[in-house]
């Protein structure tokens, strides 16, 4: 890229997801966690998708110690793939416990963590693993400086 262009503008992230079981994946998502219906497509051979608005959109970026950290403080040991979607809710418990009534695993319950979150642990439908988190300072309140504490998929 030349120095005098500007950046790249992204205007979206978009997580996609293969769900064998996509029927099931779309109801935990959609009516379980809430995430409402933005658009739905479908053509030959029974292909389908349905594109579910998730609110604003981080992209987080760990290295392994990070990640081993983030595993530790939410759940006591090493469960994550690489890979692991966050979900912010303003009621940790209480969508921990709707979403495990929908067949989430829950691997972890609502823990407060050292960056001031209330953050769970699920295995989720289409095989993902999630973290669900309630942010119990607002940002004005915050935790400490930014090399202070532990960052984490919205975690902190």
């Amino acid at each position: 890229m030349a120095a005098d262009s500007p950046a790249p503008v992204v205007r979206q992230l978009r997580l996609v997801v293969e769900a064998a079981d996509h029927e099931a994946a779309v109801a935990f998502f959609r009516d379980a966690l809430g995430l409402p219906e933005e658009a739905a497509f479908s053509g030959e051979g029974d292909a389908r998708v349905v594109i579910l608005d998730a609110g604003r959109a981080t992209l987080e970026i760990a290295n392994p110690a990070q990640k081993r950290l983030i595993d530790e403080v939410e759940v006591g040991r090493q469960v994550a793939p690489r890979i692991r979607v966050a979900f912010e809710v303003d009621d940790a418990e209480a969508t921990t416990a709707r979403l495990v009534a929908a067949g989430a695993s829950e691997i972890a319950p609502p823990t407060r963590t050292p960056w001031q979150s209330l953050n769970s642990r699920l295995d989720a439908p289409a095989d993902l693993h999630i973290t669900i988190f309630q942010e119990l300072v607002t940002p004005d309140e915050g935790v400490g400086t930014r090399d202070e504490q532990p960052e984490g998929d919205g975690d902190n």
